[in-house]
């Protein structure tokens, strides 16, 4: 039985299903298809993005684009419920950026802050236009980081798990975006 205090113990309330999830993302590989080509490096920010970055580089092989894939892995929540306001970098980017089209992915855009980090980093490593895309933007009270070129999905300001998103590490794995507040 679940501890009271445990992340996984309320009831996620079902905001967008499995079915409309998909349904999101293959209109954002249409969307983003006519504006890259087969030597974009997709690169996931991890840990959230990975859900979203999945689907996303397939709805673009379905659609003729057979990107490169990479990940950057960066943190600023850890456990917590909001942004620490910092920004760790647990691993780099692994190809080459130098000369590249690079399609940064995450899974949601609240502060900013993760997405334009990585968007220096790949600018930094020599990339020769960076673009953005999340499946969620939140909206937030704050001046934050510029939006990104694509979203898929304008989510309320609650908290949210599932496809990626987390509670503490949990929840991750849902297969809809749900709330859990």
């Amino acid at each position: 039985m679940a501890d009271s205090s445990s992340p996984t113990s309320s009831t996620p309330e079902v905001l967008l299903s499995e079915a409309e999830i998909a349904r999101i993302v293959a209109q954002l590989a249409e969307r983003i298809a006519p504006v890259i080509d087969d030597d974009t490096v997709a690169a996931v920010l991890l840990t959230g993005g990975l859900w979203f970055a999945a689907d996303l580089t397939r709805a673009l092989s379905r659609v003729g684009r057979h990107v490169r894939f990479d990940a950057l892995w960066l943190a600023s929540y850890g456990d917590e419920k909001s942004s620490r306001g910092r920004i760790d970098v647990h691993a780099p980017f692994q190809r080459s950026l130098e000369g590249r089209k690079v399609l940064i992915l995450d899974d949601v855009f609240d502060t900013g802050l993760s997405l334009a980090e990585a968007v220096r980093i790949a600018k930094e490593k020599g990339a020769t236009e960076v673009l953005t895309c999340v499946f969620a933007r939140k909206p937030f009270p704050l001046p934050r980081a510029p939006e990104p070129d694509f979203f898929g999905w304008q989510a309320p300001n609650r908290f949210l798990v599932g496809y990626g998103l987390d509670n503490a590490g949990a929840l991750r794995g849902l297969p809809d975006i749900c709330a859990l507040d």
